[in-house]
């Protein structure tokens, strides 16, 4: 398992492997779906690094407000229903984000 992984996360692998395995898919590829169900969770939770972005992603939640995209700023506005957000430059999102 990776080291960012949580021992939650390993426990959700090592679940999904088995079941995947229990349903006929070889090792690999029950492996395969395992680590790509485990990965899109923590994506979705704002635990992994700006690497590839889901539609929905906010970012990780430590990193400084000016250090995530215009797409991670928008969507955590969205999420916080800062209204006027689709007209915003990134700082003007990034102060509105600050001030909610």
């Amino acid at each position: 398992m990776p080291k960012a992984w949580s021992d939650k996360d390993e426990r959700m692998y090592e679940h999904i492997k088995d079941s995947s395995k229990g349903r006929g898919k070889s090792t690999s590829r029950a492996k395969a779906i395992a680590a790509r169900t485990v990965n899109k969770h923590r994506r979705e939770e704002g635990r992994t690094k700006s690497g590839k972005k889901s539609s929905s992603g906010t970012g990780n939640p430590n990193s400084a407000l000016e250090d995530r995209s215009k797409e991670e700023l928008y969507n955590r506005a969205k999420q916080l229903d800062i209204s006027g957000r689709s007209k915003m430059s990134k700082s003007e999102l990034a102060d509105a984000i600050r001030d909610k």
